[in-house]
């Protein structure tokens, strides 16, 4: 009997995998993917989201006067998204409305979820002449109140009439810039820049801007309600 040339080889089978260790290693990776993908999406998705705002006014907010869709809230959303900002503005403008009216009525006008506000309040208490502590003093209350919400501000200042006097115009108009120093701010500083006494672009009554003023208003504050938006953005971050 011939004895093989060839070395005896001990061919031994191949450990088998460990099909547990192999799908908890997969389901391990699939979860750290996860995790990264959500990191990354997350924060961008947030940032992204429609940003809330709520215009907080009287009559010239509210659009006395004008069609509807000529209002300034409207015109301002219309503004900022063909800036590309994912804007909702809300008009919550009422026609004769003071400082102090505006506050009696903050928490229902600016509802759960408001992201930012833009406060133009005191015209109507500069035209009845109301003390400017108590119009301060509402403003003030206001500012608080929205602080306190985490609700990012825009506070938008007015003038007094000349024929208040010059000591009513400093205490009335002094309200704006002070507040908005005290409470962090943005300020700006006079809605009706470079509407008021334009004949072209205010109704008949003289105080109201027509919608050509409103354009004028809104392409005059954008730049600041920009700001205001991306704060709001960046805070989402």
């Amino acid at each position: 009997m011939r004895r093989s040339l060839l070395p005896s080889l001990a061919i031994r089978p191949a450990s088998a995998p460990s099909y547990e260790g192999l799908a908890a290693g997969v389901q391990r990776f699939a979860s750290l993917a996860l995790v990264l993908v959500l990191m990354c999406t997350f924060p961008l998705a947030a940032a992204e989201r429609t940003v809330r705002a709520v215009a907080l006014g009287d009559s010239l907010t509210a659009g006395l006067g004008l069609p509807a869709d000529a209002a300034f809230p409207v015109k301002l959303e219309r503004a900022l998204r063909d800036r590309g900002f994912q804007v909702e503005v809300l008009n919550a403008g009422v026609s004769g409305d003071t400082a102090t009216r505006g506050l009696a009525r903050l928490d229902w006008s600016v509802p759960e979820g408001t992201d930012a506000v833009i406060v133009e309040l005191g015209a109507n208490d500069m035209l009845m002449g109301v003390d400017p502590s108590v119009t301060r003093k509402a403003l003030a209350e206001i500012l608080r109140r929205l602080s306190q919400r985490q609700i990012a501000v825009l506070l938008v200042g007015m003038r007094a009439a000349p024929n208040l006097g010059p000591e009513y115009g400093r205490a009335f108009e002094a309200i704006y810039s002070d507040l908005a120093a005290q409470n962090n701010v943005p300020l700006y500083p006079f809605f009706l820049e470079g509407v008021a006494a334009e004949a072209t672009l205010n109704q008949a009554d003289g105080l109201h801007p027509t919608a050509a003023g409103i354009d004028v208003i809104v392409a005059r504050i954008l730049p600041m309600v920009e700001g205001l938006v991306m704060r709001v953005r960046e805070k989402r971050q």
